[in-house]
């Protein structure tokens, strides 16, 4: 049956159909999914440039604070040379810092911090809409940073530059908030893809943290920007991994085997509690740093600290470390350049010092490459005590490094197929992914146990934004109508007394629902409660069922999907859906039942009761 034969104002409607609530604007304007995906494609392609314009921007800030040049070309996986200004280089992240609060408290208050969060809550909360100037400070204020020495990440700004050109994008062409919300998790994975060179890990990245829904008009966009950006990024940087290793021998079917295994296990509980303590500490950073009034203050300190901080261990260890990005020491302990326990200790904790310092002082910047340095450190320190003690033949520090890479990242973030996919990528090793898939599994059952939200959700949570940590799939929707409706319905003319209604003694004072027919045709639909006749016995009201029955409801087959009614619902604005049998224009001897929408909350709530908590 089309909505027009069920369509109880049929005929009354003017010549042209105007909508007839906001759901049915956005119906109108809702684009193909081919329309949509070239908007993605072109989205792929400007984040991609704005990638690489990013790095080119952290390269010049660098080379400028560090050793006075004007100079774009910089290899973050190479350990900084010595500052040509000596000590005077602790200063270098203290005006960065100065540089970052300017232009975050007069142009984009959103840009400060590792930026998801923010791409979240816009998400869940703001149907996909980020203010278009939020592109340009993050870009700006993340590259002062990184660039100056602040120990954060270039992975959070450039998702957020993405998902902000996204949003843009979908604000400059019309189009639903569904759709919008889409282009702005293809511009997170496209900007994650193209900085990291991992395509697979910016889909599952998007997918895991940023889609509210997966389906062919989400992941398509996604998967088509993603492409895009991850090529513009390869014809840039080219297309060799992020990190060279060398090559790590598979796990053989053998006992000793077995043991390897469940020490990568054992690796996973820790960088598991370790993520929970980079999650609270990081907390409390920003709790403590908030207490000083002067936003100015608050970073200078604690860009401050850091500036002595890597100095401190430039004196003493003859590198910074604990600067920017920190993939050189990644780098170096990969290649098994850095494998002593002692020194792979010392730079876990100094790099969630510094970390902890930067962001919860107001720097700009991401959390996934200090995630990525604080696995490094913990995987290859534990493989590196592990061998110290004598007890088992020799691990490989650079492998134990790389699951703890993915290890950290899956525990402190909650995105573990993202944490797989993308060390895989950024390491091209195959052999790891087995082992890493039982850490990181380790990590996140430990981080929850501890610390019930993950880096970035327990900065929305403190704001009152809950967002989901899980994709549940609404078994409910896809019920028929005749498994959802009330059954207990009576159809009754139009002409009948509401007043003889009520004070049916059959009712027991309990809500009912009334199909009121006129004609033989349907009319309209009563809820009604009976418990009103306590009131009404000594008086009459003398109005009829058809005097009262709203008209805003209307007609689905019982064969309908329980998504569609509710769609039809809210598009006809119906409080109330009448159930019938057959085809063509229904009368009241095809009524089956009603679906209301309490019945549909209360479907909805008995549906997820299969979840866990």
């Amino acid at each position: 049956m089309t909505d027009t034969a069920a369509d109880p104002d049929r005929g009354r409607r003017p010549p042209t159909p105007q909508p007839a609530n906001a759901m049915e604007v956005e119906e109108m304007r809702r684009l193909t999914l081919v329309q949509l995906s070239v908007l993605a494609l072109a989205l792929g392609m400007v984040t991609g440039i704005g990638a690489v314009v990013f790095r080119d921007l952290i390269g010049f800030i660098h080379n400028l604070m560090f050793a006075g040049q004007a100079v774009v070309a910089y290899d973050a996986n190479q350990f900084t040379a010595p500052s040509r200004w000596g000590p005077w280089v602790i200063l270098a992240p203290v005006i960065g810092g100065i540089g970052v609060t300017f232009l975050v408290a007069n142009f984009a208050p959103e840009a400060k911090g590792h930026g998801v969060p923010e791409v979240m809550e816009a998400i869940y909360y703001k149907s996909g809409v980020i203010r278009p100037v939020v592109a340009v400070v993050k870009s700006l204020a993340s590259a002062l940073a990184i660039g100056s020495g602040a120990s954060v990440g270039r992975e959070g700004p450039i998702i957020q530059i993405g998902s902000a050109l996204g949003s843009t994008l979908g604000q400059v062409v019309r189009m639903p908030a569904g759709q919008r919300i889409a282009l702005v998790a293809a511009g997170a994975g496209a900007g994650i893809a193209s900085t990291f060179n991992t395509p697979i890990g910016g889909v599952m990245f998007a997918i895991e943290l940023m889609l509210p829904e997966v389906s062919v008009e989400t992941f398509l966009p996604v998967a088509i920007a993603t492409g895009a950006a991850t090529f513009v990024g390869r014809w840039f940087f080219g297309d060799a991994p992020a990190f060279e290793v060398p090559p790590i021998q598979a796990l053989a079917a053998d006992p000793q085997a077995l043991i390897i295994l469940a020490l990568f296990a054992v690796l996973g509980a820790l960088t598991g509690a370790a993520g929970a303590g980079f999650v609270r500490g990081l907390h409390m950073a920003e709790e403590l740093f908030d207490k000083i009034q002067s936003r100015y203050l608050r970073h200078i300190l604690g860009m401050l600290a850091v500036g002595v901080l890597f100095y401190t261990l430039f004196r003493t260890l003859g590198q910074y470390y604990v600067d920017g990005v920190g993939y050189a020491t990644i780098q170096a302990i990969l290649l098994g350049q850095t494998s002593v326990f002692w020194l792979l200790g010392l730079l876990f904790a100094c790099k969630l010092l510094a970390t902890s310092l930067s962001l919860g002082s107001g720097s700009s910047g991401g959390i996934f490459s200090p995630s990525l340095f604080m696995g490094a450190t913990l995987g290859g320190g534990f493989a590196a005590l592990v061998n110290q003690a004598g007890v088992l033949p020799a691990l490989s520090v650079p492998a134990f490094a790389m699951v703890g890479m993915g290890a950290m990242v899956g525990g402190a973030t909650g995105a573990v197929m993202t944490a797989v996919t993308m060390i895989f990528e950024m390491t091209l090793d195959y052999s790891i992914v087995m082992p890493m898939i039982v850490a990181v599994a380790m990590a996140i059952g430990v981080r929850r146990f501890l610390s019930r939200e993950n880096i970035y959700t327990i900065k929305l949570v403190n704001r009152g934004r809950a967002i989901p940590k899980a994709r549940h799939a609404n078994m409910f929707l896809v019920h028929s109508a005749r498994d959802v409706m009330d059954v207990d319905t009576q159809v009754l003319p139009a002409e009948t007394s509401f007043d003889d209604y009520v004070s049916q003694p059959e009712h027991k004072g309990r809500l009912r629902h009334v199909v009121v027919t006129r004609n033989g045709r349907i009319w309209g639909v009563i809820r009604v409660n009976t418990g009103l006749r306590r009131g009404l016995e000594q008086s009459r009201t003398e109005v009829t069922l058809g005097d009262i029955a709203s008209r805003n409801f209307t007609i689905v087959r019982e064969d309908d999907v329980v998504f569609d009614v509710i769609r039809r619902m809210w598009r006809r604005n119906a409080t109330m859906a009448v159930v019938v049998r057959g085809t063509g224009v229904p009368g009241p001897e095809d009524v089956l039942g009603v679906i209301s929408k309490e019945h549909v909350a209360d479907s909805v709530a008995d549906s997820v009761k299969i979840y866990p908590q």
